[in-house]
């Protein structure tokens, strides 16, 4: 009997998915053992010729880490949704858009003359920009097209199964292969992660008090953070309260505070909205103008709410006015 077949792909993202597979460590060799990799372009010599061969169907499963940026991207992911049984956004960039979804804050021509000409380490006296296409002599050079936007994977494709994370918890991916190979999948569209909230589990949850209320908030280098004291406590942005678990609090037990990347629970509809909620309701203050002044000290209120969720947050992108109007 064949074994099923496997693959991998990469899109807009750091690359930190690609290596929790390899955080896996002797396991790897079990799941080779078990499945045949038939894609996997980080880690072995496949092409896009490869899977366009392949029968529809032919994989049993593609984890596909990164959100959508470009049209190279969009075409992979079209390609290994019709030759995949099943796909699982793995990893916070693919679930919820994740970090390079923080882009949506600006346009593309914004961004590229930012980092092309403005950004003070760039030696670039004629202005030059990517082009999708240029002329030399030995014919024409192309480049993929960059979206205007970034999209999380199931924005671009029908995805089956969520595998949360920044990147996904080596138990969490051990369990999805297990349930994958085993033929005991939960419902589709199902996030592959207990649906309770971090705090559920937090080490440091008996001393989080009964009634907690805050006058200020900090930022992690601003204070001697106490080992065994609730973040929250201390003035710490800890995002616990509204992520979902399955992390074991790796961020906790290194004494940061969580930062939201396995996402919302199942009946959360805007994390970032959520989050902003229940910072909210625990200012010490009840005048607007002190309420005011409690958050202001969060300094990068997008980045801090929406870090790895703005492409799936109902605000989804920035608005911009060109003279006509807003889009």
């Amino acid at each position: 009997m064949s074994k099923p077949k496997v693959g991998f792909y990469w899109c807009a993202s750091c690359g930190g998915c690609e290596e929790a597979v390899v955080d896996l460590a002797e396991d790897v060799l079990r799941v080779v053992e078990a499945v045949d990799i038939a894609f996997w372009p980080v880690a072995l010599d496949f092409k896009r010729a490869d899977v366009a061969a392949m029968a529809d169907g032919e994989m049993a499963v593609c984890f596909v880490n990164g959100a959508v940026r470009t049209s190279e991207q969009e075409e992979m992911a079209r390609l290994m949704r019709l030759k995949s049984q099943l796909i699982i956004a793995f990893g916070s960039c693919s679930h919820m858009g994740g970090i390079p979804g923080l882009a949506n804050m600006t346009d593309r021509e914004t961004l590229l003359r930012r980092v092309y000409q403005e950004v003070p380490s760039v030696a670039n006296p004629d202005c030059i920009l990517p082009q999708e296409r240029c002329e030399v002599s030995q014919g024409s050079l192309t480049l993929p097209a960059l979206h205007d936007t970034v999209s999380s994977l199931d924005q671009m494709i029908p995805v089956d199964y969520y595998l949360p994370g920044c990147p996904p918890p080596v138990k969490l991916i051990k369990d999805a292969v297990t349930a994958i190979l085993q033929g005991a999948m939960p419902p589709k569209g199902s996030v592959l992660a207990p649906d309770v909230a971090l705090c559920t589990d937090c080490p440091r949850k008996d001393s989080k008090p009964e009634r907690l209320l805050v006058s200020a908030f900090k930022r992690p280098h601003e204070i001697q953070i106490d080992p065994a004291k609730c973040l929250l406590e201390q003035g710490l942005l800890c995002m616990g309260p509204v992520t979902r678990s399955g992390c074991d609090a790796a961020c906790i037990d290194g004494n940061m505070p969580c930062t939201g990347c396995l996402g919302p629970t199942g009946r959360v509809r805007d994390f970032g909205a959520k989050a902003l909620s229940a910072v909210a309701s625990i200012a010490d203050a009840t005048e607007e103008s002190k309420i005011a002044g409690v958050l202001d000290k969060i300094v990068d209120p997008i980045g801090t709410f929406y870090r790895y969720s703005l492409p799936t947050s109902i605000l989804f992108k920035r608005n911009r006015h060109d003279g006509n109007g807003w889009h």
